[in-house]
């Protein structure tokens, strides 16, 4: 089954366009897992158990596991939501991007080694360097993102048209002819989201910036959304993860995610 296949079929069963990304800080950690060697994993798992039933995907961030020297418990978490939660979309945030022989290695590690469904992917380096990922799985290109500092290139102004837009109609023409892919946009830019939902049609839009970047949820969901009232995944972190920072953790974590769930389904 096709990434943009199994992301319907998750919209349709969950009946949520809400994603939890899986950022793990030992730092923020609960008192119960503590010093932990398997902390991390651990944390990751009770959270992605707590909330599996109101997402349509969780999307683990590679550098907060590789900075722990913890991609085996990376390997393990995305097994645990393939196994467990076969039914969740599994997005590796990577934010890979090289040339073609060496993204052919990004391929296998995102595809091959974490079992994922799709990885998000620079689009600097163009199609042919994007290739490797398109003919492997699924491909969430960076277009417009909820950074402070996105618009000193993205919002670049060539041949009357705004960079991230160039980026947008080149996901949709070139690299959907070669295989499933979205974009990245932030929910910190609602009227660019509507620019870019207006340039791709029906593919998926990957909106990162809710809750901790104070991200517009309403905004954003409104111009996103397809006719269908789907058709975007809406990432929230910090906001469901620590929710609390005691033995509740994943209780609150299920309680907070919930409430993002509901306060999209009501704007969509």
């Amino acid at each position: 089954m096709t990434f943009h296949q199994r992301l319907r079929r998750a919209w349709e069963r969950s009946g949520s366009m809400l994603c939890v990304g899986l950022d793990p800080d030992p730092a923020r950690f609960p008192d119960v897992l503590d010093a932990a060697p398997d902390a991390i994993e651990r944390f990751c798992t009770a959270i992605v158990d707590a909330t599996a039933d109101l997402v349509c995907a969780f999307k683990p961030q590679i550098a907060h596991f590789a900075a722990h020297r913890a991609e085996t418990a990376l390997e393990r978490v995305c097994e645990h939501i393939r196994s467990q939660h076969p039914e969740v979309v599994l997005i590796l945030d990577a934010k890979r991007g090289d040339i073609g022989s060496t993204a052919e290695f990004y391929a296998r590690e995102a595809f091959g080694r974490y079992g994922a469904d799709a990885v998000t992917v620079n689009p600097y380096l163009g199609t042919d360097a994007a290739a490797p990922f398109l003919e492997a799985g699924g491909v969430i290109a960076l277009c417009r993102t909820s950074n402070p500092g996105a618009g000193e290139l993205q919002d670049l102004v060539v041949d009357g048209t705004p960079l991230y837009l160039h980026v947008a109609r080149m996901v949709a023409d070139r690299w959907a002819a070669i295989g499933d892919c979205g974009l990245v946009v932030g929910a910190t830019t609602p009227s660019q989201l509507a620019d870019v939902r207006a340039q791709v049609g029906e593919l998926p839009i990957l909106v990162p910036g809710v809750g901790a970047q104070g991200g517009d949820l309403t905004g954003s969901v409104q111009a996103g959304r397809t006719g269908a009232g789907t058709g975007l995944i809406v990432s929230s972190s910090r906001e469901i993860l620590y929710a609390s920072p005691h033995d509740d953790f994943a209780d609150a974590a299920r309680a907070a995610a919930r409430r993002t769930r509901d306060a999209i389904a009501a704007v969509a």
